[in-house]
């Protein structure tokens, strides 16, 4: 296993690979805990979507990719929120109306330019060889930003979590707050999504929050919890990619879902011994 680690760290996209891959590991598991509990746990996946269209925009007129399509998926996420804040559209509803139309605008624009070549499908399936130096500096500075941004305003951004009408009444700027989450997390979205892909990028927000959730009960643990479960999930992903030479992506979200199975199996045996005790 140590020699198979020490070959692997030898090539350097697995370094580029591990580099970003913790860090938008870390970034997810911090903003799901916030977007599920807020039942806004899909947003990652609508989002993820809307860089994918992004992304094929950009590849069929030569800009930089994520140059691009960190801006769109942005003000994507900022129109998300004001369509569900202030219109008869709602949460799922509007998810789906701006995803289902950023992936179809993609597939055209792909269809009438480049046809589905390589680039592609690697920002749909996600590929670990397609990041490039440039990719790691500007993807490790946004990471870097988003954690700064989180941990800053974490007393915030946990009172529009638990009680948004609670934290208005007293003062708090809920409609910034709130701004902010999608912002961090559309960010976070088109950065892991070279790795992930725009099919599995909404599982590093989703599972680790919701595993944590099997055993811990307060927003603090359900955090740290999250952060350990993700990095973890995804060393032994890509470790276990590599030596059965499978899909990063899709074998982190396998990891995932043991990590999952494993926590719901604890806390049944659990609350059965405490019931059993009593």
């Amino acid at each position: 296993m140590i020699e198979m680690i020490g070959e692997m760290m030898s090539y350097p996209f697995m370094v580029r690979a591990v580099v970003v891959g913790v860090l938008v590991s870390l970034c997810a598991a911090l903003l799901g805990v916030s977007l599920v509990l807020k039942r806004y746990s899909m947003i990652g996946d609508g989002l993820s979507h809307v860089g994918f269209g992004a992304m094929a925009v950009a590849t069929a007129f030569n800009f930089a990719p994520l140059v691009f399509s960190i801006p769109v998926v942005i003000a994507a996420a900022f129109l998300l929120l004001r369509i569900s804040e202030s219109s008869k559209i709602k949460g799922d509803s509007a998810i789906a109306i701006i995803s289902t139309g950023a992936l179809a605008v993609g597939v055209i624009t792909v269809s009438l330019t480049t046809g589905m070549n390589t680039d592609v499908s690697s920002y749909m399936f996600g590929s670990i060889l397609s990041m490039t130096d440039d990719d790691v500096v500007l993807s490790v500075i946004l990471c870097i930003c988003v954690l700064f941004m989180f941990v800053f305003f974490y007393t915030k951004i946990f009172a529009v979590t638990f009680d948004e009408s609670f934290a208005k009444a007293t003062g708090t700027r809920t409609g910034l707050y709130n701004s902010l989450i999608a912002l961090l997390t559309a960010v976070t979205v088109v950065l892991g999504m070279r790795m992930m892909g725009a099919l599995l990028i909404s599982a590093l927000i989703i599972f680790p929050a919701l595993t944590s959730m099997s055993l811990c009960k307060s927003f603090r643990s359900v955090t740290i919890c999250s952060v350990i479960l993700s990095l973890v999930c995804f060393l032994i992903g890509i470790t276990a990619s590599y030596g059965l030479n499978t899909p990063t992506g899709a074998t982190v979200v396998v990891v995932n879902i043991i990590a999952l199975i494993i926590f719901k199996l604890i806390a049944v045996f659990r609350c059965r011994f405490l019931k059993d005790k009593t």
